[in-house]
């Protein structure tokens, strides 16, 4: 077990007014916090604080000298409360939403006393955390960056994750089974033809890609825990940035004053293409500092864990400083 630094939240009142006491874990990277210009992490819904490392799960673009640079950033990453890499478990998952988690985050943020960032960013679940943590605090960051996620569960997600839950309570063996319903909606139909080709696995007389799913479905049973994933599940189907009246939408956004850049997957099955392009249409309305960022890809919405190339050149203008002699040639053109 990794080793996590730990922040007590007590008496915390969630916003259907449930009382949590909440052990907060988190690790951080790079340049000690106070010396430099810091960038919080939000994780995926199976993942956690290991940004880095042997486990790191963004070791491609986190690390000295890569986008990320934890030679010139402090990075910090949260643990969800309850996903189980503490060994914390929250059994009381539905009185919880995102929007909890949210605040939870921003009052371990004063807890170090943390003012401002340079940039929150996150993937699918974690990055509809970005959006929650700019509705409820506008001025934090300076860079907003949620990836392969929307600020709302649509019609499509909630179908979904109303099936994930069917599973994790139905099945006798759920987590397992959960986890290959989910692989269907993280990979599309064109990255599983380009990986597998109707191919057979000799060895278990089945085709690859059942052999592919069962392999997935063993690895998150074994690391994961069945009261984990409901709350993660849960807490997927409740992002709102505007508690169900959409038409505030506007006026919330219009005050986020931080870059929002919206990186979509232009395959994503699971957060489509297409409804990140309408916020941004939505967005550009009521703010200037907004861009669209789309990856490219056959992948998915697995394509911000694959495509990590695009992924870079997407945000390098973000994190990489410009040279002087770069900046006068680009005012040039």
């Amino acid at each position: 077990m990794t080793n996590l630094n730990k922040l007590n939240i007590l008496n915390f009142n969630s916003f259907n007014g449930t009382i949590f006491d909440i052990e907060l874990t988190y690790e951080i990277f790079g340049l000690p916090i106070g010396d430099a210009p810091i960038v919080l992490v939000n994780h995926a819904l199976t993942g956690n604080s290991t940004l880095v490392g042997e486990n790191g799960w963004w070791n491609p673009i986190i690390g000295k000298e890569k986008l990320i640079d934890t030679e010139k950033y402090s990075v910090l990453a949260f643990n969800f409360p309850g996903n189980g890499y503490d060994g914390v478990l929250i059994e009381n998952y539905k009185d919880l939403i995102l929007r909890d988690i949210a605040k939870v985050f921003l009052i371990g943020l004063d807890k170090l006393n943390i003012k401002s960032l340079f940039a929150i960013i996150g993937g699918s679940i974690g990055g509809g955390l970005v959006w929650e943590m700019a509705a409820l605090a506008p001025d934090l960051a300076k860079n907003l960056i949620p990836v392969a996620c929307d600020w709302k569960s649509s019609d499509w997600l909630l179908a979904n994750t109303r099936l994930q839950h069917q599973i994790l309570n139905n099945s006798s063996n759920p987590v397992h089974d959960a986890r290959i319903h989910a692989m269907l909606c993280y990979r599309s139909p064109k990255s599983f033809d380009k990986k597998f080709d109707r191919s057979i696995n000799e060895g278990l007389n089945i085709f690859n890609i059942e052999s592919w799913l069962l392999h997935h479905g063993k690895k998150l049973q074994k690391r994961f825990q069945l009261s984990s994933y409901k709350l993660m599940n849960h807490l997927l189907s409740t992002i709102d940035i505007t508690s169900g009246e959409e038409k505030k939408f506007s006026e919330i956004v219009s005050k986020i004053k931080g870059n929002l850049y919206i990186v979509s997957v232009d395959s994503d099955l699971f957060f489509t293409d297409y409804h990140n392009r309408n916020t941004f249409y939505k967005v550009c309305k009521v703010k200037d500092n907004v861009f669209y960022c789309p990856i490219k890809s056959v992948h998915g919405h697995d394509a911000f864990l694959i495509e990590f190339d695009q992924l870079k050149e997407l945000l390098s203008d973000i994190f990489v400083e410009k040279k002087p002699w770069l900046l006068r040639s680009l005012q040039k053109v």
